[in-house]
């Protein structure tokens, strides 16, 4: 199982982060330990003194592909939660001025916590899906997927261009808007179309 990311995904996240909108999907990658057990807490990385939160729209893999035609993608997925990319911001920042790769600030253990996943409702539109995060309570993320630059369907076939797609793979789709810094105590539950999918205490 892979989880497959994509940064830079909503114009107006991109424009907050002082980054260029990209004019093809960045991709990068995180290990299966990324993945946050159910119901545990996510702890701060000890070598952070800025982690950040980002809510993402997350998609599951539902059948084996290569070289996928976009107009073939939605065959590839049935299934869709939110999940957070915690990203510790000043490592991102060092290794973005170093020109380094970006796994120390993404890939840490429980870096990736994935709510429970949904079939996508018949006739809805994964490009019109709505996402939001509270932070103890407070609205601090709100978007919609017809925002993203990249569709799901345009990345599921540029990324199955140079990696084969699985059964079970995870496609972590961009933030909007709104990522901030968490700290020891907070509460963050994330949401599509109005419905809890996750929910994680920070330590």
């Amino acid at each position: 199982m892979k989880i497959i990311c994509i940064g830079r995904n909503y114009a107006d996240h991109a424009k907050e982060m002082k980054s260029e909108v990209p004019k093809e999907p960045v991709v990068f990658m995180k290990p299966d330990t990324a993945l946050l057990p159910k119901r545990n807490p996510f702890f701060l990385p000890d070598y952070s003194n800025d982690v950040h939160h980002e809510l993402e729209l997350v998609v599951r893999i539902n059948r084996v592909g290569k070289s996928i035609e976009e107009q073939f993608a939605h065959r590839y997925y049935d299934e869709v939660s939110a999940g957070i990319d915690f990203t510790a911001r000043d490592i991102q920042k060092e290794c973005k001025e170093k020109g380094l790769p970006w796994e120390r600030a993404k890939a840490f253990d429980g870096s990736a916590p994935v709510g429970n996943f949904i079939t996508l409702p018949k006739g809805k539109d994964i490009q019109d899906l709505k996402l939001s995060m509270t932070k103890n309570g407070e609205v601090v993320q709100s978007g919609s997927t017809k925002d993203m630059i990249f569709t799901v369907d345009q990345l599921i076939s540029y990324v199955s261009q140079f990696i084969t797609l699985k059964i079970g793979d995870l496609l972590f789709t961009g933030t909007p808007a709104g990522v901030g810094p968490v700290a020891i105590g907070d509460t963050l539950e994330c949401f599509l179309e109005e419905r809890s999918l996750l929910k994680v205490n920070v330590k």
